[in-house]
């Protein structure tokens, strides 16, 4: 059996970029708006910073206003709060996001909860879960969405596919799930107390491992031919100190196996941030009452 097609999530995520700046240019012909998206950074996390560097990058590069926040580590929730309350009332801002983690004295699921519904382009506001989980229009969040959009292209017509979400997070297990039984895939959400997860995971013709732990998946887990999308991002030790970034799957074994399988890193990774501006873009629009683009990726 020849060894699975590798999806390039890179070159996927940088055609979706293109796609969504020039409906960008049309939104500012048109009707005269720039989207903008309001990013807040509480604290020096290192990763942290590295995330909202890249992400204020892309935003520009697609057109779009960014409008980056940092606050020092000593804020407090209230005062994040106030500061989430003004975001909210300027017209000039979109969308918005608070990087996680946040200091501990803040509690995270009450920020997510102050952000308006219209324009939490985490997609990780309750009432937004709530109306994804119904099927009703909502803003997904970026990752999931990411990982759909891959297998649109990679894995065949959807419907009817049996699918295993390995992974029940509020941020990729249960919103990815919910898209894909939009999609009309039969679903099993499995995770740690699943019994016979291994066996769970042969029956997958799309198998979407989110777990964090590294190289959990092993090869004989999957179906000959299945399609895997990795979500995972884990650093493992190496000779040299300097460790190295593998996924949720072992990759080496897994694409000896599979039809197709995205790699770590390269493959869902870059199209978070992808899905994050496309959510921006979306919000803009739904906000002004103009219809949502159909945004693809543009060709090859």
């Amino acid at each position: 059996m020849a060894k699975a097609a590798i999806i390039d999530g890179k070159q996927f995520a940088a055609r979706l970029r293109m796609a969504i700046a020039a409906q960008v240019v049309q939104l500012k012909a048109e009707h005269g708006l720039t989207p903008g998206l309001a990013v807040v950074l509480v604290g020096e996390d290192p990763a942290s910073q590295i995330y909202v560097r890249n992400k204020g990058l892309q935003v520009r590069e697609a057109g779009m206003n960014s409008f980056e926040q940092r606050l020092p580590v000593t804020t407090t929730q209230a005062e994040l709060l106030a500061h989430i309350a003004d975001l909210n009332q300027d017209p000039a801002v979109n969308g918005i996001l608070v990087q996680l983690p946040l200091p501990k004295q803040i509690d995270p699921e009450a920020v997510i909860a102050a952000i308006a519904v219209s324009k939490d382009v985490d997609g990780f506001h309750p009432l937004n879960a709530g109306l994804l989980a119904v099927g009703a229009a909502a803003m997904v969040p970026c990752t999931p969405l990411g990982c759909l959009m891959m297998l649109k292209e990679f894995a065949g017509p959807l419907a009817g596919q049996r699918a295993v979400v390995l992974g029940r997070s509020n941020i990729v297990g249960k919103p990815m799930a919910a898209l894909l039984l939009r999609e009309h895939c039969t679903v099993t959400l499995a995770h740690s107390r699943t019994r016979d997860l291994a066996e769970e995971c042969r029956q997958a013709d799309i198998l979407i491992a989110a777990v964090g732990k590294a190289q959990m998946v092993k090869g004989d887990w999957i179906k000959p031919g299945a399609t895997v999308i990795d979500v995972g991002i884990n650093r493992i030790p190496t000779p040299d100190g300097k460790g190295r970034l593998v996924g949720d799957v072992d990759f080496d074994a897994a694409v000896e196996v599979a039809g197709a399988i995205t790699p770590v890193p390269g493959g869902v990774g870059p199209m978070t941030i992808a899905c994050l501006l496309l959510n921006t873009l979306t919000a803009t629009c739904r906000q002004h009452g103009i219809p949502a683009p159909d945004v693809r990726p543009a060709a090859e």
